[in-house]
């Protein structure tokens, strides 16, 4: 079982062991995976601002799901990536030896079920019969599982495809599927042609909450410590920033066009997709931890029990 209050916890203690340690590895190489969502810290890979902040030579690769940026850490082709709860869970259960640095974000409204125009679906009641996408491997495919039995339904009453973003969006766009569970740049491209019938955060406060992290390898982390401090660093830098003036990352800001440059769409996409965030900064460990939070994720066969009409 993985929870959230375990996870912060985890994050505090490996930013503490960091912080022992000084930064001037500028010899020193790492690879590190980001995906596409729009994220405050993400501007960090635009600028520069991880580089100089560590002093390491970093070569940032951009893929499609947590999934795929597991693979590639197996493979040993990546050290340090940004995944959601569910690949995590899989990797770890699998027994990939990876350690959770910082936690980004818990369930929000930047990932949803969009349902398309025509597909006769006007509630999650409709769903039977239907045929639907998620990314494998992925937290919106595990809560799209989860909001289909939420309505008695198995597999066999709804098609569900696990199928990489790109492909949602040219199925989607086809009418071979009704609908998809995803996150920017593909949630903006669904709602071109549809409208979002539940969120992310709505099926996780019904009993299948989510969260994203910035992880490592266990090797890594291990001899790496400086560098974990110093990367989460700008990462919080980044979230407070946005946290506190969100007119900064408006459509008209350098941050959401360097953003678009970055990760694809237009600086209005990004600065909607910022709104949509459930960050986590540092200064909500405390309050979170002393919450008590019974959320918890589970991926490993156990389905949730979530409750939507």
């Amino acid at each position: 079982m993985k929870t959230i209050q375990k996870l912060l916890t985890a994050t505090v203690g490996a930013l503490t062991l960091a912080a022992a340690f000084g930064v001037g590895a500028a010899d020193k190489k790492v690879v590190v995976a980001y995906q596409t969502d729009a994220l405050p810290s993400s501007l960090g890979i635009a600028n520069g601002d991880y580089e100089k902040a560590t002093g390491y030579q970093i070569d940032f690769r951009k893929f499609n799901s947590g999934g795929e940026i597991f693979a590639a850490i197996a493979s040993g082709d990546v050290q340090v990536g940004y995944v959601g709860s569910s690949p995590y869970a899989a990797a770890t259960s699998r027994g990939l030896d990876v350690k959770a640095f910082y936690l980004a974000s818990i369930s929000g409204t930047d990932e949803a079920l969009v349902v398309r125009n025509g597909s006769g679906i006007n509630s999650v009641s409709d769903l039977k019969g239907k045929k639907l996408a998620a990314a494998p491997v992925s937290t919106d495919h595990y809560q799209l599982l989860a909001l289909i039995k939420s309505q008695g339904l198995t597999e066999k009453d709804v098609q569900v495809f696990a199928i990489p973003q790109p492909e949602i969006v040219a199925a989607y766009n086809r009418g071979d599927i009704d609908g998809g569970f995803v996150w920017d740049p593909a949630l903006t491209e669904l709602k071109k042609n549809g409208k979002v019938l539940v969120t992310s955060k709505e099926v996780a406060e019904k009993g299948a909450p989510t969260f994203s992290a910035w992880v490592a390898t266990g090797a890594f982390a291990k001899d790496n410590p400086e560098f974990l401090k110093a990367f989460a660093g700008v990462i919080e830098k980044h979230t407070q920033s946005f946290v506190s003036n969100k007119a900064a990352w408006n459509k008209d800001s350098d941050n959401a066009k360097q953003l678009a440059k970055l990760l694809g769409g237009t600086p209005a996409d990004q600065a909607a997709g910022l709104l949509n965030l459930n960050l986590v900064p540092l200064s909500a460990f405390t309050t979170l931890e002393r919450r008590n939070t019974a959320l918890s994720v589970n991926h490993q066969g156990q389905q949730p029990s979530v409750t939507l009409s």
